[in-house]
């Protein structure tokens, strides 16, 4: 089963980064602060992956620490966006609705496929395989969201649909953050814990 998954967890690793690429050029070519925030999500995700790859073998407690570690990460890419939302507010500029809506189409594929490849390891890997799951999952609502400001936006050419779903995506990650980090400090706590003595 360890070695299953990590397998499955390096190919989502890979396919993260070069979503990340694609993503974040056409970010920052349109300027849309939903698809910076879906990029630097991506990038979040790959490096999760590849946690999980190096410590899967590890003992629950040392995995429940880097649990804990992990639960920090997934809030870089909501930090990122909310610097990059104040930019927008400040000059709300819509990005052009076609790029927006292709990428985010895309960008849900590539969520999809790492979801459903990782759903069946959720139980297993204690916090570190479900902070992958929990995030995998939570991308394919954001990129539902950002098909649906591409539409929006190509209909009104206002900056705000894009910039709405931007900052859902920020708070998706600290919610996901949360649940990982109460799941690590379960975990953490069992590992102290112990077998009980025979």
């Amino acid at each position: 089963m360890i070695e299953n998954l990590r397998k499955v967890v390096i190919i989502v690793a890979i396919l993260n980064v070069a979503y990340f690429g694609i993503e974040f050029a056409v970010a920052a070519a349109i300027r849309s602060v939903s698809l910076f925030a879906d990029s630097i999500d991506f990038l979040e995700d790959a490096s999760v992956n590849l946690l999980i790859a190096i410590a899967v073998s590890w003992s629950a407690s040392t995995r429940a620490r880097l649990g804990m570690v992990l639960a920090g990460i997934l809030l870089v890419p909501g930090l990122a966006t909310l610097w990059t939302a104040w930019g927008k507010f400040v000059a709300p500029m819509p990005p052009a609705p076609l790029p927006l809506t292709l990428t985010g189409l895309g960008a849900l594929a590539i969520n999809l496929s790492c979801a459903f490849m990782l759903a069946r390891f959720q139980a297993h890997g204690g916090s570190l395989t479900r902070a992958a799951f929990l995030s995998a999952r939570n991308d394919t609502v954001a990129n539902a969201a950002i098909i649906a400001a591409g539409f929006v936006t190509a209909y009104t050419h206002l900056a705000w649909p894009d910039l709405l779903v931007g900052l859902g995506i920020a708070a998706m990650n600290v919610d996901a953050a949360r649940e990982v980090w109460r799941a690590a400090r379960e975990e953490h706590s069992a590992a102290d814990f112990g077998p009980p003595s025979s």
